[in-house]
């Protein structure tokens, strides 16, 4: 996590606590050192964010210090929340990490009144919950799907036939049973649908693929319409 973010995420956690936090408990949220805290605390200290206590007491953010308010309606933030709480049906680890600190943001910069009712947690994502593939972290995916960077992966068919494959991914569709990656794959020479409860394991390659995902996403939408015709 970048400083900026890091100082950002800081904020937040105190805005939300309701008694002091200690550095121990930010750095573990953050995944950092407690040392990494200390420093970020004074650098917020020093531009003079009301940040109060110290080691072995714990932080308090003294109360009167906002951030500008999101410039949304009400079924606006509550869409988005209920999204982000769909998130934590998938089986992408990363996503719904990133979706609960969203939240948490969301929460923190809303006016008084509707984060109450943010905080009361009425709205529910219900459903089965898809477990994390075994073979490939989808955090990887998403990455390699914006580095254009190549993957490889050994892949098990429907009939139970192990291949390994080299693969262009481009973009990834999240269903209820399994996300699925399209790519276009090296050993076949086409775009092709994997599903990630069949990957046995994955690599990513230092190989890239400049330029090509945005062309092979619309031969890929393009494809829809043929199939439909």
């Amino acid at each position: 996590m970048r400083k900026a973010a890091r100082l950002f995420e800081i904020i937040q956690i105190l805005r939300l606590a309701r008694a002091p936090v200690t550095a121990a408990r930010i750095a573990e949220q953050l995944e950092v050192t407690a040392r990494s805290v200390y420093r970020d605390i004074a650098a917020l200290q020093g531009m003079r964010v009301p940040i109060e206590g110290g080691r072995g007491i714990g932080y308090v953010l003294r109360p009167g210090f906002e951030l500008p308010p999101l410039m949304f309606a009400v079924e606006e933030i509550e869409a988005m929340v209920l999204g982000l709480a769909l998130l934590e049906r998938t089986g992408d680890t990363g996503l719904k990490a990133a979706a609960r600190h969203a939240s948490r943001k969301i929460a923190s910069a809303v006016p008084a009144p509707l984060r109450t009712s943010l905080e009361a947690n009425a709205l529910h994502a219900w459903g089965t919950i898809t477990p994390a593939p075994e073979g490939i972290d989808l955090s990887l995916v998403r990455d390699a799907i914006r580095q254009e960077r190549k993957l490889d992966v050994t892949y098990r068919d429907e009939q139970g036939r192990t291949t390994r494959r080299t693969i262009r991914p481009f973009a990834l569709i999240y269903y209820s049973e399994a996300a699925t990656i399209v790519a276009w794959c090296e050993l076949r020479e086409a775009i092709r649908h994997f599903r990630t409860d069949r990957i046995e394991g994955s690599e990513v390659r230092d190989d890239r693929f400049p330029g090509e995902g945005e062309h092979l996403r619309r031969d890929w939408v393009a494809g829809w319409a043929t199939a439909g015709s």
